[in-house]
């Protein structure tokens, strides 16, 4: 057992890259818990009375994280490739349990979260990670099918579209987004012809379409954040955009000094959630903004450098998973980073490690060991209990 993390405190060659990777994931945390406890002490003061009450509640999801974290580190990569179809049917179970009227918890019109009393579970969370894990053990096992065969391309683009469907029935659009945008890329890294691609990419339009067209509210927001100063919109649909807009023009470069936002005194709803990144532009400025940015940049390049080492080694599920990973770490960030300066519609999607939300923040922890765990076994060979070469 000790074996498995013989690599945290030995090992001149591999200690510099997996130090990074962790002090990576300590520094989003710290940096998160702090931001998020500065955008959420009015709001926390007022509703319940004790302005740390998210603190608290964040830093428990914190720990239980990283206890998740180091429990993951224990595991051979090889285990999660054998029980990827458990974890794919345990996907689709939580994904349909969530819509079951008494199970699901509706909040503001969307069934996403499954209330246990003590914690709320966001099956999207889980399946997003159970989905990347089955779909690189496929690839790994039918890469040769998946390139050559219409077939081999089509079986796991139809348990995507399944889930996909179960997703638009919450409806979580964000999670739907992430997801397929995720595993597409995937497949394209599997080496897929670029045309097999296209009836996709033009079903998905027409889904799109279909949407804006019987769905009022979709094509509201696609207008109100293309023009988010109009009078009809700047105090409706567009609202949390230029809250959080202003916030980001009072940061300038230097921001206004942590715990300084005005903007987090009710003006901007979700301040601590979707948007604490606007909390970051106004208290830090720019300068904190870069800071966000180059961590997620760091993080996402190691597990794609990751990804490259294990498939040079022939490691094809790591590689495939740690592609995965890389692309769920920088679409949400990338999406949550759009919404709160005006690039994208509004959405509520988590910004990983810093929004509060223990789902989220639990499932990073996860997808982080991961990361950790391919690094030691596709360069450590020694250290893994039983091989998975391709």
């Amino acid at each position: 057992m000790r074996k498995s993390l013989d690599f945290l405190d030995n090992g001149k060659d591999m200690r510099p890259k997996l130090n990074t990777l962790l002090l990576l994931v300590c520094l989003l945390l710290v940096y998160g818990l702090l931001m998020m406890t500065s955008a959420s002490v009015e709001i926390a003061k007022s509703q319940y009375g004790d302005a740390f009450y998210f603190f608290k509640r964040q830093g428990i999801f914190a720990l239980v994280g990283l206890f998740v974290l180091f429990i993951t580190l224990h595991i051979p990569i090889i285990l999660w490739k054998k029980y990827s179809w458990v974890l794919l049917l345990g996907s689709f179970l939580l994904l349909i349990l969530v819509l079951v009227p008494g199970v699901g918890k509706i909040v503001n019109g969307s069934a996403r979260w499954i209330d246990l009393g003590f914690f709320r579970l966001q099956p999207s969370e889980l399946a997003k990670i159970f989905i990347v894990i089955y779909l690189a053990a496929y690839l790994d096992e039918n890469l040769k099918e998946v390139k050559q065969t219409w077939t081999g391309f089509m079986k796991p683009i139809f348990i995507i579209t399944a889930a996909a469907f179960l997703l638009q029935l919450e409806p979580d659009h964000g999670a739907l987004v992430i997801l397929m945008l995720t595993s597409f890329c995937m497949i394209f890294l599997a080496g897929a012809q670029i045309y097999r691609f296209l009836p996709m990419f033009v079903g998905c339009a027409g889904v799109v379409t279909y949407l804006a067209m019987t769905k009022s509210y979709v094509i509201e927001r696609f207008s109100s954040f293309l023009n988010p100063w109009a009078a009809e919109n700047v105090f409706d649909s567009s609202y949390q955009l230029t809250q959080a807009l202003i916030a980001f023009g009072r940061g300038e470069w230097f921001g206004v000094g942590l715990g300084n936002s005005i903007q987090k005194l009710y003006f901007l709803p979700e301040a601590h959630n979707d948007f604490v990144l606007a909390i970051v532009g106004e208290e830090l400025g720019l300068i904190g903004i870069s800071v966000v940015l180059i961590l997620f940049c760091l993080l996402v390049f190691t597990a794609f450098s990751t990804g490259k080492i294990a498939e040079k080694n022939n490691y094809l599920f790591q590689a495939f998973l740690a592609y995965g990973i890389g692309l769920l770490f920088s679409g949400q960030a990338l999406i949550n980073i759009g919404v709160n300066i005006g690039l994208l519609p509004t959405k509520g999607l988590t910004l990983p490690f810093m929004s509060y939300g223990g789902a989220s923040l639990i499932i990073c922890c996860f997808m982080a060991a991961l990361l950790i765990r391919i690094q030691y076994e596709t360069q450590f060979p020694e250290g893994r209990i039983e091989s998975s070469r391709g």
